[in-house]
């Protein structure tokens, strides 16, 4: 099974690099397969890679979704 993640850009720091902010977790993916970006665009990644980007309201819908859902239930 696979999963891809929607995460906000919060910072380019260049060489097709980029940090993404999802639920308060900060990481450094690659940029390499998408064109583009721009800090506070949304992306959708897997494994390090941001494959697309994504529209905001619907990645704040899928965001809030996931947060609602019997995961976040199960987090501290």
């Amino acid at each position: 099974m696979c999963l891809a993640l929607p995460a906000r850009v919060v910072e380019l720091t260049g060489n097709d690099q980029a940090v993404i902010e999802l639920g308060g977790i900060r990481k450094t993916i690659s940029l390499a397969l998408v064109d583009g970006i721009a800090p506070g665009d949304y992306v959708i990644v897997h494994v390090g890679y941001a494959l697309t980007r994504l529209d905001p309201a619907q990645a704040e819908a899928t965001l809030a979704m996931m947060a609602a859902g019997p995961i976040a239930e199960t987090m501290p």
